[in-house]
């Protein structure tokens, strides 16, 4: 296997608030590209690990960054870029822990996508490392995102419906915050329909070889709302 730097894969970062449509942006990139998917929130701590952050209900803060292992996740991104695949935990949101673990594999593909609530905090492990192609803060109106969130996390039986609830409309609220702190980490916001199309632009870049440091940012037209 050829572990050149010049020819190693580069990650495309999908950051944003949860139920934005990172996930969603992440599949369809996959179905159209082939690109292997890196599901950052699968590097959750497990409940009952040291220090985890609480919240002001005496519950884990979950939406807390440290909550989450970066390193572990940074670890994963250069083995998969680098060697070519890597073994990842598969989190239950449900239990908070892990409940095994699974192999993915680059498949000669030039860019992985990484998606999760805080993978804004590995750009800059990402580009330390010489492994960032993008990083993109998905988002879309507050009200849009509370409703999406709170069908799925309810669906998928995440948390108790009233935790879900509670978390739903504090999320909704401090979402103005958030897409700017991951802007300030390096993250571009972005809406979905316009990042799938610059993930586009960007892979073929990377497919031709274009030197540089293959980081782009959407058009400034698709930001912002």
């Amino acid at each position: 296997m050829d572990h050149d730097a010049g020819r190693r894969a580069r990650v495309l970062v999908l950051s944003g608030p949860s139920g934005a449509g990172k996930s969603r942006l992440a599949r369809r990139l996959h179905e159209s590209h082939g690109l292997p998917l890196l599901p950052l929130d699968d590097f959750y701590r497990e409940l009952g690990a040291p220090d985890l952050p609480m919240s002001p209900l005496g519950l884990v803060d979950w939406d807390d960054v440290r909550s989450w292992d970066l390193d572990a996740a940074l670890r994963a991104a250069e083995e998969l870029c680098v060697r070519g695949s890597t073994r990842v935990p598969t989190y239950d949101i449900s239990t908070s822990s892990v409940v095994g673990h699974r192999t993915i594999e680059l498949g000669g593909a030039p860019l992985v996508v990484a998606e999760g609530i805080f993978a804004a905090h590995a750009i800059e492990g990402l580009r330390h490392r010489g492994l960032l192609a993008g990083a993109w803060s998905v988002h879309h109106r507050p009200w849009v995102v509370f409703a999406r969130r709170l069908a799925r996390d309810l669906a998928e039986r995440r948390k108790p419906p009233l935790t879900l609830w509670r978390r739903g409309h504090a999320l909704r609220r401090a979402q103005p915050g958030i897409v700017a702190a991951h802007r300030a980490l390096g993250a571009v916001p972005v809406r979905a329909r316009v990042a799938e199309r610059e993930a586009a632009d960007l892979l073929r870049d990377l497919q031709h070889d274009i030197p540089g440091d293959a980081e782009h940012a959407p058009d400034a037209g698709g930001a912002g709302g």
